[in-house]
């Protein structure tokens, strides 16, 4: 699996196309390689998303491995209940990924961020 999520600002169309070429790449032939895009329909619903706070946080939990909520928390020097609540979307976006053992990570090496005109 690739470690990169491709994160773009697209109207709705682009993504059913993409579904579409994959689709017709996979007709008869080997599977394309999944590629992880998280599609934001404009600027500011991207900003929204991924605030400054919220992108420290994901930077914080990428250097540091694992982690507990309230410990990342803390070493945000953050509200609990605020980081919380930004981790559970972020899980819900595939941002973030829950382990077996309570733990939050983020799976990504990279995040490409594409925005068209």
């Amino acid at each position: 699996m690739s470690k990169t999520l491709n994160v773009r600002i697209s109207p709705q169309a682009d993504a059913l196309d993409r579904f579409e070429a994959a689709w017709h790449l996979s007709t008869g032939r080997a599977a394309p390689p999944a590629l992880r895009v998280l599609s934001f329909p404009d600027l500011p619903g991207l900003l929204k998303a991924l605030s400054p706070a919220r992108w420290e946080m994901l930077q914080r939990l990428r250097a540091e491995g694992p982690l507990s909520v309230f410990a990342l928390a803390r070493r945000l020097g953050r509200d609990y209940k605020n980081v919380h609540t930004d981790v559970a979307r972020f899980v819900e976006m595939g941002l973030v990924a829950k382990r077996d053992d309570g733990l939050v990570e983020v799976p990504w090496e990279a995040v490409k961020m594409e925005m068209r005109l």
